[in-house]
């Protein structure tokens, strides 16, 4: 399912984001957010019996305060929850709850209302707040998006028990990770205020509540649970939480309106997220020589910040500089350990220099891009790029249909695999993938076929 859910449609978008749009929603891709969520929840992972390796987090972008399961070892986190969390322990104790369903084989047991959307989950701790929004989204708050009305549909299938196993087990895994409970409980707290400040009215007999413990009923018992715990009172890992507020401003500079995103990090802020914001803000307002000086802010003090260095690149890639881009995106890739997301930014700008003395070095950058990350489609469509350039025509093709196939383009996908099988040497391994992308595209088209 994890694979599935990922190779949904993609496409580069601006700064060091990129967007994969499923459905309502798109995954959002970024090197330095994916690295946080890998260190925040490792612990809570291992604590649960899990192998972090095996697990993922994956950042949708959506403005509503959601988090949710969808089978296999993938954890969904909306963009609106990053937002709304004052920090990152709050966060933690998000993806121990989802952890307590995905441990507890939730997903796969919910049979009634689910099966449409493979499982999916509303973040639990959401309750009542999700209900009274679903009808009257607050677009001053941005934190209530469309769709909540579907989610909740799916979120009504859960059982009292489940949910109840699920906050135990977030209890257990926090506290085995030695992670204070006090972010859950904050950030429990915080959407419960949301239940008021909606006027969303309790009723113990209604659908909703038959199905879940009540909110207050399951903040008593999560605050008596954690209270006991010697790490109640040990605050957020002091590295996380600065990369948090980093992670965080990035993202509401790439989503807000460059209007508000200055408003809300004005210039009397210097700090890194700060910088952070104010860059995207500038950028997406076509202030070339302002963004760069929000980014050569942050690289004066840490020069060797391969984030920072990456976010400085991408601006003058977008800003039609991709000459000068080329170093701060080679260094990044340097201090990054070769991070694919950043290297496959680093091929475009190769590219983009149309200079056919910087091909060679970007097939071998996407080449080792895509081995490291297969599910990147913009990877694999730059890689078509190069090898198209170069004249090997059966590999463009079957570049491309790498690329199709992860956007659901069966049909293309397919002609593609099968044009590159016919001329690569049979039983090489590019002639045996390209064999498999074109019988997998077939039997989707045709299993697709037979359920209309």
């Amino acid at each position: 399912m994890r694979r599935t859910f990922r190779l949904i449609v993609a496409v580069l978008a601006t700064l060091a984001f990129s967007a994969r749009p499923a459905a309502a929603q798109g995954v959002l891709r970024d090197a330095e957010t994916e690295a946080l969520f890998r260190d925040l929840s490792a612990p809570i992972i291992a604590a649960a019996g899990l192998d972090p390796k095996n697990v993922d987090l994956v950042l949708l972008n959506d403005g509503s305060i959601n988090a949710f399961v969808a089978g296999g070892q993938a954890i969904y986190i909306h963009s609106g929850l990053i937002g709304a969390a004052d920090n990152v322990n709050q966060v933690q104790g998000v993806v121990a709850h989802e952890l307590g369903h995905i441990t507890g084989g939730h997903v796969i047991r919910n049979d009634e209302g689910a099966k449409p959307a493979t499982g999916i989950t509303l973040l639990s701790l959401l309750l009542g707040a999700a209900a009274a929004a679903a009808g009257s989204a607050d677009a001053g708050m941005g934190i209530f998006m469309a769709g909540q009305q579907a989610a909740l549909g799916k979120y009504l299938a859960f059982s009292r028990a489940q949910e109840s196993s699920a906050d135990a087990a977030s209890v257990q895994f926090l506290t085995k990770a030695g992670i204070s409970g006090r972010g859950s409980i904050d950030f429990f707290k915080k959407l419960q205020n949301l239940e008021m400040r909606y006027g969303f009215k309790r009723n113990a007999d209604s659908e909703f509540y038959s199905t879940h413990p009540m909110t207050s009923d399951r903040l008593t018992t999560l605050e008596d649970s954690f209270s006991q715990d010697p790490a109640w009172n040990r605050p957020p890992d002091a590295d996380l939480q600065a990369r948090f507020l980093r992670v965080k401003a990035k993202l509401f500079g790439y989503l807000a309106d460059p209007q508000a995103t200055l408003a809300a990090y004005p210039d009397y802020l210097q700090d890194v997220p700060a910088h952070y914001a104010r860059a995207y803000a500038y950028h997406k307002e076509a202030f070339l020589d302002k963004a760069l000086e929000e980014t050569d802010a942050i690289l004066k003090a840490q020069p060797d910040d391969a984030y920072a260095l990456e976010l400085k690149g991408q601006v003058l890639l977008e800003s039609g500089r991709p000459a000068e881009a080329v170093p701060p995106l080679r260094r990044a890739v340097e201090l990054s350990r070769n991070n694919p997301l950043i290297a496959t930014t680093f091929g475009h700008a190769l590219l983009a220099t149309e200079d056919k003395a910087n091909f060679a070095e970007a097939e071998r950058v996407l080449k080792t891009a895509v081995a490291r990350d297969h599910d990147n489609p913009f990877a694999w469509y730059q890689l078509g790029v190069v090898y198209e350039a170069q004249g090997d025509t059966p590999r463009a093709r079957l570049a491309s249909a790498e690329q199709q196939l992860m956007e659901m383009n069966l049909l293309e996908a397919a002609q593609n695999a099968e044009t590159a099988e016919a001329a690569l040497p049979k039983g090489s391994p590019d002639w045996l993938r390209a064999q498999d992308i074109a019988m997998s595209a077939r039997a989707m088209i045709e299993r697709a076929r037979k359920k209309k």
